[in-house]
């Protein structure tokens, strides 16, 4: 059973925190493999239209910097990516979505037997996908905005609003608030990657978005951060622009949430639950709306949470007195921590031209 630390739990935090850094003065020169690339819609977004320095990956390379880390950027679109991985001590992944938080990336470091930062392969595959998630809530017992699964034909309409997404993927990339049944069809159409694609349609619930952040200290224990209240200001729901910000213009406005006692007990009960249930380790960002009668819903779970120095996790960390570079050691100590996956697989062998193929994605 985990043990859970609370955002009170101040002597215990500044303890993990002195032996991170401690830590990481024992490890100067660690080989990090930093990964980061267009892989997904979701990141190819980010890489089209953030600025270099309000990108994860710009802090986290500064991080690895002020650690003393042999660090490098590898990106898994080029040729060499995997030869590559093979030459570090330690991945820390940067990617979001398909092929990066979903399980298959983890699955091939796992075969590789190189150490990663963050959940396996089974968390990563049902967090990552939104359907697959709510059906393990539900049987978690994790309250959730009521939903169902749209494939093709005729749309159901119940009269209600309603929000659209892609299974796969974050940042709201692909999603709609749909408030007729005449907006559903487009709606569908932009969520749905294939046709035939499945899409998932959720009861919207109205109320304040709230993210709560979680994260693996040494020993096991996991510091569960304060919830923190995102409010869009010129959107009618969070939506990706919103998330992404080009402009800087503060158009979402993120404090700690004021919670009354009951309801502050009844979110960390479920992302406690969510923590162990779905099996995360390392980091993680569980989203909630709690609506006006104060009743929380899990909206979803992220396992690879954004790391922006202004993120939402970023911020929760530094409200239990974390520092960003405090938390990339955590990130880093827990991965290396982890007993290894040793089984009789050979080791890879690798030859010297590599055969490319190139992938059918949309601009």
């Amino acid at each position: 059973m985990t043990l859970f630390l609370s955002p009170s739990s101040d002597r215990a935090v500044r303890k993990a925190a002195e032996d991170l850094r401690a830590w990481g003065q024992s490890r100067q020169g660690l080989g990090v493999a930093l990964i980061y690339g267009p892989v997904s819609a979701e990141d190819r977004l980010y890489h089209s239209k953030c600025p270099v320095e309000q990108r994860s990956v710009t802090a986290l390379a500064e991080a690895l910097e002020e650690i003393g880390a042999r660090w490098k950027v590898l990106d898994p679109c080029e040729p060499d990516f995997i030869m590559d991985l093979v030459g570090y001590d330690v991945i820390l992944s940067n990617l979001h979505g398909p092929y990066g938080e979903d399980g298959r990336l983890q699955g091939l470091l796992d075969y590789l037997r190189v150490p990663y930062c963050g959940s396996g392969v089974g968390a990563s595959a049902v967090a990552a996908d939104k359907i697959l998630c709510k059906r393990v809530m539900r049987t978690l017992g994790i309250p959730t905005p009521g939903w169902h699964v749209w494939t093709s034909g005729p749309a159901t309409w119940k009269g209600r609003p309603v929000m659209v997404k892609p299974p796969f993927g974050g940042s709201s990339v692909g999603m709609s608030l749909v408030h007729s049944r005449a907006e559903l069809p487009a709606a569908l159409a932009d969520a749905a990657v294939d046709e035939g694609a499945a899409v998932l349609v959720e009861d919207y619930v109205s109320g304040t978005p709230l993210t709560v952040g979680l994260l693996e200290l040494p020993g096991g224990s996991v510091i569960v951060f304060p919830p923190l209240a995102t409010e869009a200001n010129e959107a009618e729901f969070y939506d990706a622009d919103t998330k992404i910000d080009v402009d800087s213009r503060g158009t979402v406005t993120v404090h700690a949430a004021e919670l009354a006692p009951d309801v502050l007990e009844r979110i960390t009960r479920d992302v406690r639950t969510l923590w162990d249930g779905i099996g995360l380790r390392g980091s993680a960002r569980i989203d909630l709306v709690l609506t006006e009668d104060g009743e929380p819903y899990v909206l979803e779970v992220n396992s690879t949470p954004g790391m922006s120095r202004d993120s939402n996790f970023a911020v929760g960390a530094a409200m239990v007195g974390l520092t960003h570079t405090d938390v990339v050691l955590a990130m880093l100590h827990e991965a290396l921590a982890r007993p290894p996956y040793d089984v009789p697989l050979p080791a890879p062998a690798f030859s010297s031209a590599t055969l490319t193929r190139e992938a059918a994605v949309s601009p």
